[in-house]
């Protein structure tokens, strides 16, 4: 009996170089690059995502880059039921795929399933979500503490999409959405390798700065402008655009907006290494260590 195809995953902190490896393997590998990132699947958003360039998409097929619309929102279930199929057809003509990303929760999602969720009824989530756009994301923040502190201890409490979420259960439930979240695991027709990229956290502060910089110049403000009648939407909801949504509205100036994106962006970095790390199958390595990636590769290909 055949062995299963092999997914290569290249997970990791926002800046750390996962798009040009991820390219560099697939071409190496013959094959085609599926993202897990939860915001460059939207054709609307573009240089505040790090979305790659038109050369780099062009390099080698890709699959949830530009697949969606701002106006149709995508959540970790969305993103399954696209991806599988998507992965079923790919399989059937590469033994590897490559999946890049760093939004933790998705790459769970697709290798582990999700948890069944109770059921939220509309005017609870309706109240909630009118509530935190007039109080702002302290006023979520101690909620959380107060009712789910059992979430409040280790969940994304920066994200108002996970927080808001969190906050519903609970109040739906009277139960912390941690007591739904069991992981149990659901089968897969293929295998996984999940490398993780990292750097010295001070090459990564700095890769992030330059970053930054990079994007004003390409014009992130300018998109964050065009996207301004849309602020409302729940993909507009991340760093890169929350910052600039409040300079227009005269909340802070344009020096202070690039400031906040960048301490925004190394907290969100610092976020998405504490979660990676937690996770026990991870193989760590650097952004230029193609040899030693594609030797696991070849390794686990070649195992039953």
């Amino acid at each position: 009996m055949a062995s299963k195809p092999l997914l290569l995953v290249v997970a990791g902190p926002t800046a750390v170089g996962k798009t040009s490896l991820a390219i560099r393997l697939a071409q190496h590998l013959g094959t085609s690059i599926l993202s897990f990132d939860s915001r460059q699947c939207y054709r609307e958003l573009g240089v505040a995502v790090a979305k790659p360039s038109m050369a780099e998409l062009a390099s080698v097929p890709h699959y949830f880059i530009n697949s969606h619309s701002i106006q149709q929102p995508v959540e970790a279930a969305g993103f399954v039921n696209y991806a599988l199929p998507i992965l079923q057809q790919l399989f059937s003509q590469h033994p590897v795929v490559v999946a890049v990303g760093g939004t933790g929760l998705y790459l769970q999602a697709l290798l582990h399933g999700l948890d069944e969720m109770p059921a939220i009824p509309p005017d609870l989530r309706h109240s909630l979500r009118r509530q935190y756009e007039a109080e702002g994301l302290s006023w979520l923040y101690q909620q959380l503490q107060q009712e789910d502190p059992l979430y409040a201890a280790d969940g994304e409490m920066q994200n108002p999409h996970r927080m808001l979420r969190a906050l519903e259960v609970k109040r739906a439930t009277g139960q912390s959405i941690r007591l739904f979240q069991q992981g149990r695991a659901a089968e897969r027709p293929f295998r996984w390798l999940c490398v993780g990229i990292e750097l010295p956290r001070p090459v990564l502060q700095q890769r992030i700065a330059q970053r930054i910089v990079q994007m004003q110049a390409a014009g992130m403000q300018q998109e964050a402008h065009d996207l301004y009648p849309l602020r409302h939407l729940q993909a507009l909801q991340t760093v890169g655009y929350q910052e600039w949504f409040d300079h227009f509205d005269g909340k802070i100036g344009a020096s202070e907006a690039l400031e906040q994106i960048t301490a925004h962006t190394r907290q969100y970095a610092k976020r998405q290494m504490t979660w990676f790390k937690k996770q026990q199958d991870l193989h760590w390595t650097g952004p230029e260590d193609d040899a030693k990636i594609l030797k696991l590769t070849e390794e686990r290909l070649t195992s039953i």
